[in-house]
This record gives C-alpha cells, structure tokens and sequence, in this order.
C-alpha cells in the first residue's frame, strides 16, 4: 500500500455491527484497532439457521452491554469519541433497525457524525486490521453464508464488480450439504472438521467454472451432486459418525475450495495484480486457507487473510472500513439513515 493511495489520520470512532446473529461493537484510532467485542447468539443452532425474531430481541438486550465492554476494553470513554460509523445493510431487517437505532442516539447525543456502512465494505476492507497490508490494486474474494463474490480493488472505495454467485453462495453450500448429512448448523466448521479425517478424492463432484474468462460462480450443482450421491448410497442419520461421513465432506470441500482458487487466481493474472485478499465467513476453512497460501507462494502472489475472528461478522471490520470510506469522501454525516435489508455493494 503506497503513501500516494493512502494517508493516515487519527479519528477516534466508534463502530457498531449488528446486520444478522453477531452483536458487535469496536473503538478505532484511525486505522488502529483498540477493542472488538463479539456476543454471537447460540440460541440460532438449535433451529438450523437464524430466527430473525430471535435474532432482534437479542440485539435489544446486547447492544448497550456489548458497546460499554467495547469501550472500556479500549480505555475510552462515550466523550472521547469523535464520530460513529454502524451497518445499515444488507441484513435482516429487526437486526439493523436495533444497531441503526443505538447509533443514531449515540451520535444525536453527543453531537457526533454518523457514517452507515454496507456490510459487505466491512469484509471487503477486513485484512486491513492485520499486517502486513493488502497493496493496492489488489483481488478481493468475498466469501460469506450470503455472498461469493470477485472484486478489483483499484484504491481506497474504487471497486470494479469482477463476478458473483448466479445461484447459491458458497457458504448457503457448506450449511446446505451440512443439512443433508444431518451435522448441525452453521456447516461451514463442522465439514472442515470432518473433512481433516476424509479423503478428498473419494468421490468426484462437479467444478462448475461456466463459461470461458468467466468469474462468476455457481455451487449449486455440488451441493445437488451430493444430494443424489447420498439417495444412491441410502444415506441415513444413522451413518453421520462414520468415514463414509468424512469422504463426502473432504471431497465436496476439495470442490469448493478448488472452483474459489482457480477464479481468484483467474482473475489476478489477468489483472496483473500480486496481492490477493479473502474475506468472509467461509475465509475461516483451513482447507482454503491452505490451497491459497500454497499456491500464492508458487505464483508469487502475497495472499492475507483476516484473522478466523475478523472473518465472522464484527464491528472491527465495519471501522476499518469507515476508516478508508472517509479518506475517499470525507465526513458524511447522516442521522436520517435507515435500513436497507438488500441492500447492493455500489461499484
């Protein structure tokens, strides 16, 4: 990252994350991390995916304890704070309301600017909270429970749209195919679990990489390719313990992970780029983690990933975000923000 993309300044700013089940709050000195909390609510697991109702209420109840630890791990109090930057989209529509609503109390209080952040810039800027740094232009995978997608990060808030799911994300595959094995929720740790103890070539699943120079993604044959693989073998509850459990897992992971590799390393020679960023919940397999690393050092692309903690979602990644939103445009105060639950990363 050179100095001609990027200045550094000291703002103290207060980030507020609450777009799904994670209550989160963060304290930043410009781009200097002091303090994350993250309440994630468990209540979720037992229903096979998140009550959004549930997820709310929860929010209620958290978001004035979770922003109190924040700040007090920080050493920093509500004064000293000098703007706040919170998630406005896209999300479930109660969490948002609950995170937007303390932010805009906070910030009308205490006379404080008020930046709203799109969920998906909070992972798209997340290897920024490690060392060393992204340089710019750099390739950026998103890869969430809700979203796949490819970007050209050219400079600070310049994106260029490479390619994005056409059907299911390839986290909505992991808990999916998770669903069908009978293993729990949220799939994406539990396969990674079992597919350390499977053979990733036991069976064979489909690659889709569509068409030529295309990188766009599609994982919704894998997970279909599962499903008649377990009708064929009779699959029941009953066999979720045994190796047969830890083949499907390791090979179905092996096609995942080697469709989101080839496109990302696609995508950066044919932009000449040498850095490479992957972000998002599923950023955490290690199997993923393992195939780029790999080949970044073979191809002489430097590959950063988020600590597993930054992958989930987190108010650290949201400030680190309103960090490079305000160098691009400087402060934009907006008290009369509201939630946009589908709401489109602009390019």
């Amino acid at each position: 990252m050179s100095s001609e993309d990027v200045y550094y300044y000291s703002m103290k700013l207060l980030a507020i994350e609450t777009s799904c089940d994670e209550c989160s709050a963060a304290v930043l000195d410009g781009p200097v991390l002091k303090s994350v909390i993250i309440s994630s609510q468990l209540i979720h697991n037992q229903f096979g995916g998140v009550v959004p109702e549930l997820a709310s209420r929860a929010h209620v109840e958290l978001i004035v304890p979770v922003v109190a630890d924040a700040l007090k791990k920080a050493a920093e109090s509500k004064n000293d704070m000098e703007s706040i930057a919170v998630t406005f989209g896209p999300g479930l529509a109660g969490s948002l309301i609950v995170g937007l609503s303390f932010a805009k109390s906070f910030a009308a209080a205490l006379g404080l600017p008020l930046i709203g952040l799109n969920h998906m810039e909070g992972h798209l800027y997340s290897s920024f909270l490690e060392k060393p740094e992204p340089r710019f232009p750099f390739i950026s995978l998103i890869v969430s429970g809700g979203h796949t997608m490819l970007i050209l990060v050219k400079k600070p808030y310049e994106h260029i749209l490479l390619g994005q799911t056409r059907d299911d994300a390839a986290g909505e595959a992991f808990d999916k195919v998770a669903k069908l094995l009978d293993l729990g929720y949220p799939g994406g740790p539990i396969i990674d679990k079992l597919a350390k103890g499977g053979n990733p070539q036991a069976f064979e699943f489909p690659r889709a990489f569509l068409d030529d120079h295309s990188f766009d993604f599609s994982f919704s044959g894998i997970k279909t390719s599962v499903l008649y693989l377990l009708r064929k073998l009779g699959y029941t509850s009953d066999l979720k313990n045994s190796n047969l459990v830890n083949d499907i897992c390791a090979s179905f992971q092996s096609a995942v992970v080697d469709v989101l590799v080839e496109k990302t390393f696609a995508a950066a020679k044919e932009f000449d780029v040498k850095s490479i960023s992957v972000a998002g919940g599923v950023a955490s397999n290690s199997e993923l983690r393992r195939v780029f690393t790999d080949r970044g050092s073979s191809e002489g692309i430097t590959i950063h990933f988020p600590r597993p903690l930054f992958c989930t979602d987190n108010a650290a990644m949201i400030g680190i975000a309103a960090y490079f939103k305000i160098q691009k445009y400087g402060i934009v105060n907006d008290l009369f923000l509201k939630p946009v639950p589908n709401l489109a990363l602009n390019f």
